[in-house]
């Protein structure tokens, strides 16, 4: 009964614009988050010559933290719903430290300082494209669907030229993605406007709403760096 009363109950525009602002901070909050465990997974895994090793040389074990990276992402994208708040984030945190674990490599492959100007690039782009997101009037939801077609597209490009190994088709599939994340990167920005309506429905609608907004700004964020390494990276 309190339930219902609480969700019922009319909200002021001023209340209504407070609780989307708090609830982005919310998601960005753990987006950030994420990165970090992230950044300290890949960091600590760089460091532990053992573990290094163990991810370089064992396919099946690299194979597998790509599989099980895989899985818990539409693991929680599909089930989120029945899923506990504190579910939700120990599945956020495990995905970000797995993440870390792949991402170890490119201390192997590109110097510190393309890294480090990279990611500068990439948070300038993200953050621009995310503001951009969630002060726009215009609708995105079509450009969204068009990107994510376009993704699909990519993905199996990128899939094909995993045993072709065209030069040609791996700089067009960059340059496409780049793209692709940077639009999706506005678009994800303003569908967690949406998701902000969770904040009055309690806590736990709450810290699960924050956590798949996170995961999609998380993303968005990582493949946009990824990308963009590709093209502004410096290798060894």
């Amino acid at each position: 009964m309190n339930n219902e009363i609480t969700t019922s109950r009319v909200v002021t525009v001023e209340e209504a614009q407070e609780i989307v602002r708090a609830f982005m901070l919310k998601v960005y909050g753990w987006m950030s988050a994420g990165l970090m465990i992230t950044a300290i997974a890949a960091l600590g895994t760089y460091h532990s010559k053992p573990l290094l090793e163990l991810i370089l040389e064992n396919r099946i074990v690299y194979f597998g933290l790509i599989i099980a990276q895989l899985g818990l992402v539409i693991w929680l994208s599909a089930r989120i719903q029945k899923m506990s708040a504190v579910t939700a984030t120990m599945v956020f945190v495990g995905y970000s430290a797995l993440t870390g674990l792949t991402l170890s490599v490119i201390f192997l492959v590109y110097t510190l300082a393309s890294l480090s100007s990279t990611f500068f690039v990439t948070g300038a782009t993200f953050g621009a494209m995310a503001f951009y997101g969630s002060i726009t009037k215009r609708d995105l939801t079509s450009m969204g669907s068009f990107l994510m077609m376009g993704l699909v597209g990519m993905i199996i490009a990128s899939v094909v030229n995993m045993f072709w190994a065209n030069e040609t088709l791996y700089w067009i599939t960059t340059y496409i993605g780049v793209f692709i994340f940077v639009g999706l990167t506005a678009y994800d920005a303003q569908k967690i406007k949406t998701l902000a309506a969770a904040s009055m429905e309690g806590e736990e609608a709450e810290q699960k709403a924050s956590i798949i907004g996170a995961l999609r700004l998380y993303l968005d964020f990582i493949n946009l760096f990824l990308l963009l390494l590709r093209l502004l990276g410096r290798r060894r």
